[in-house]
């Protein structure tokens, strides 16, 4: 149960709020929040959003507050919605700091943000988190399949509230396999040209030597 009056009070704490008031962008938000905030649940058009990412940096604080930002990455659709307010993932192996873990183990608190560059779109979302290990059907559930990675545990994200950013400074970069997937689609374009001026060419010569 969310004990704040607004979903976006997650975020908007009082010392912020009072900031906003200071800086003159309060009351724009004072009306969101009467509209019901942000929402809390996660959306068909966010989970689409959320699965056809490969890449997201998942936030964490210590017991002391002292945060830790890691990132986390695999194929399209390593990011599954389990239901509105569950995201989970296969935590795969790697250098066995286990600080994300400890983390959680300490302070639930988690955020997640994605972002994407092609799009030049961005997500926050606010919730909690939570490790779970030896579930092996969770596991392969939440698996990519055919990936060559070893899941160590899977990560269940709860989802508090969530917004999107506008796209103000966010440079637009494309994946590689999606521009040499266009570089090869203007080769074959470029070829399919080339042998048609040269069937011209034919026709041409053909008809000026009748």
């Amino acid at each position: 149960m969310n004990a704040h009056a607004f979903t976006s009070d997650v975020a908007f704490t009082p010392t912020v709020k009072a900031i906003q008031a200071r800086k003159g962008s309060r009351q724009s938000y004072a009306r969101v929040e009467e509209r019901g905030g942000w929402q809390s649940a996660i959306t068909p058009d966010l989970a689409a959003f959320i699965e056809m990412q490969t890449s997201v940096f998942l936030s964490t604080a210590n017991g002391d507050g002292q945060p830790y930002i890691q990132h986390r990455g695999g194929p399209a659709g390593f990011l599954k919605v389990l239901d509105e307010k569950t995201i989970g993932f296969a935590d795969f192996s790697g250098n066995k700091q286990f600080i994300t873990q400890g983390n959680l183990a300490d302070n639930p608190r988690a955020f997640l943000f994605l972002i994407d560059y092609m799009m030049r779109q961005r997500i926050k979302i606010w919730g909690t988190a939570r490790v779970v290990e030896n579930d092996a059907g969770l596991t392969a559930r939440l698996m990519p399949p055919d990936y060559k990675a070893r899941p160590e545990q899977v990560i269940l994200f709860t989802v508090s509230a969530w917004d999107a950013n506008c796209p103000q400074h966010i440079p637009q970069r494309f994946e590689a396999a999606d521009v040499a997937a266009a570089l090869g689609e203007r080769d074959r374009r470029i070829q399919d040209l080339e042998q048609e001026i040269a069937r011209l060419k034919g026709v041409s010569g053909a008809a000026a030597k009748q």
